[in-house]
């Protein structure tokens, strides 16, 4: 699966100049939590998160006046508290490198950019937890199963074997490190059969059945 698959393709985006004030209320109004900045041709120049914009304020112990602190949020533009260097990845890149990233440098989105810097769109830590759902069939009813199996050749194509053998479906699975390197942990969604029949089936074909219930 590819980013462009996962993105939003119309990123909320600002200018360079955009006063501090008006870049929290687009933040609060479109439910965002970081804005891409642009220049006029569209390029990505910096990117601004709620935590930036919050930091630049001044705090509520401040000594200014009501006035003076308006005066002084008025005179602060996005481009004064942005990121410059900003990390970004392509719309060939997959979701994979894109989480990667964002775990790396403990971020909660990535710009997607063009190959000459043009901002075309933004996927967020959200866009993943959707994807992580769906690959572990978070919106599938079924029954989910965690087992323990050798990691060698042959094994998934057995499991399937088996659940297909008693009439099971599986809409999803995943597989993990086991509690050692010659194992492997399987996370499946099944359906089409009972939880009791698919516990029965299992238990002599695996290591160890670690988790069963439906869901």
């Amino acid at each position: 699966m590819l980013v462009a698959e996962r993105m939003s393709r119309q990123p909320v985006a600002v200018s360079p100049d955009l006063p501090l004030p008006e870049a929290l209320r687009l933040m609060r109004e479109k439910r965002v939590r970081r804005l891409p900045i642009v220049d006029e041709n569209g390029r990505l120049v910096g990117i601004v998160s709620e935590k930036d914009l919050l930091y630049a304020a001044p705090s509520p112990a401040t000594t200014l006046s009501l006035y003076e602190m308006q005066y002084l949020l008025t005179r602060i533009t996005v481009k004064d508290v942005m990121t410059s260097d900003v990390i970004t990845v392509r719309e060939s890149n997959t979701i994979e490198e894109a989480a990667r990233l964002m775990v790396q440098h403990k971020i909660g989105g990535l710009p997607v950019v063009d190959d000459i810097g043009k901002l075309i769109g933004i996927i967020t830590e959200t866009d993943l937890f959707r994807t992580f759902l769906e690959l572990l069939g978070g919106w599938e009813h079924g029954v989910r199963a965690a087992v323990l199996i050798l990691d060698q050749k042959g094994e998934l194509c057995r499991l399937a074997e088996i659940i297909a053998g008693v009439g099971g479906n599986i809409v999803s699975l995943g597989t993990f490190m086991g509690e050692d390197p010659a194992t492997r942990q399987i996370l499946m969604k099944v359906a089409d059969v009972g939880i009791e029949e698919l516990e029965k089936a299992l238990q002599p074909a695996v290591l160890k059945i670690l988790d069963i219930r439906e869901t």
